[in-house]
Formats: C-alpha cells, structure tokens, sequence
C-alpha cells in the first residue's frame, strides 16, 4: 500500500498539493488580473481618434486665416496672432497679453456636445444646435456655452524627430504653441486627442463690446 506521507522536511502530502495548488491558483490570478488590465485599458493607434495624429507643417494656417478640419480626428488647428489682428482673431479688452501660436481645438461645443462648424461668411466657429459662437481661439462670443472650447496637446517636432515646443497649461488650460522662432526647424505638428483639458469660463465676448451680433 503506498504511504501516506512525503518525507520532505515532514510535509504531508496533503500539504504539499495544498501548496502547490495554492501556488497555482496565485499564478491564474496574476495572468487574470494582467489580461483584465490588457483589455480594459483603451489602446489607440496613432492616426485613431484617442490616439495622436501627425500633421505636416504645410498644414498649419497662415496666422489669422480660417481653420485647418482634421475630421477624423475631431479637432481644428489655428494659428493665432493677436498681434496682427483680423475680424477673426483679435484682441478682447479684458486680454492683458497677446496669444501666440499654434493650437488644435477639440470640434465638440461645449454647452450640449454638439459639432460646430466654421462659418466662413461670418468669420467664426457657430454651433448650429443652440446659437453659441466663438472667436478663432475658441473663446466665446456668445452664449448659451459655459466656457471657451476645449484644446489637445500639440507638440512640433523637427524631421528627425527632436521636440522643439510643446503645449503648456495654465490654471488647467492649454495656450498656444508659440512657433515663429522654430517654424524654419519645425516638420510635424503633433495632437494628442487622449490628452485634452476644458477651456476656460471666460467673459463673454459680446458682454465685452455690449453687442451680440
């Protein structure tokens, strides 16, 4: 009759198949836990919105000028200048400094989720569900929106891949990309559509200049 027990340091066999079941129960677990992660986890491809979309610098707008529409990836990309300002981008009385640069505005109105388009004979962006209108940054010029259109994270890159500017955010927001001192450098334009941050709860426009056109 075979014998009951292991002679291993007088572990029972019992004990022993206990452990290693035990142990195997640990290692299932572990794998679980890792493919729950795996899928649950999204994972975007680039060119995929959620992803990052790379756009040549030839794509970029002259300062001021309408928006460039990349559709797939939900967003506008504007080259602003208050500096040289125009009937779309200029700058408001409550503005103390100029904005500069590059950004890429996420294409959702922010009062009920909407798509805005650009209104090329009045100059701005227009949500055609409930009235609000915004200036060529995403600032609102008129209501009912809560706060100025949300942006992506934009980085420029060089050809070989060298970051030469990137976005920054202040009190939770992105600003502009400012790009005149790197634009001989700079190839690909950058925009994380994963990383997006809401647009600030700025004075209505309109409330600025006492008209809602």
């Amino acid at each position: 009759m075979a014998q009951a027990t292991v002679s291993a340091g007088g572990m029972s066999r019992r004990e022993f198949l206990f452990y290693v079941w035990g142990a195997s129960m640990a290692l299932f677990a572990a794998q679980f836990t890792g493919l729950f992660i795996w899928f649950a986890l999204p994972r975007f491809r680039e060119g995929e919105f959620g992803g990052t979309f790379r756009l040549s610098i030839a794509d970029l707008p002259p300062k001021n000028d309408p928006p460039f529409n990349r559709a797939d990836g939900r967003f506008w990309l504007v080259n602003l200048d208050t500096r040289d300002s125009n009937v779309r981008m200029y700058r408001a009385s409550d503005e103390t400094e100029d904005i500069v640069g590059v950004a890429a505005i996420y294409k959702v109105c922010t009062h009920l989720g909407c798509i805005y388009p650009w209104n090329e004979t009045n100059e701005r962006f227009e949500c055609p569900c409930h009235g609000s209108k915004y200036r060529l940054d995403g600032r609102r010029i008129e209501s009912p929106a809560p706060r100025t259109l949300d942006r992506f994270a934009v980085t420029i890159k060089a050809e070989d891949g060298t970051i030469l500017a990137q976005s920054d955010s202040e009190e939770g927001h992105f600003k502009a990309v400012p790009i005149d001192d790197i634009l001989a450098q700079a190839a690909v334009i950058e925009v994380d559509t994963g990383d997006r941050l809401d647009g600030p709860s700025q004075t209505l426009i309109c409330d600025l200049l006492n008209n809602c056109p």
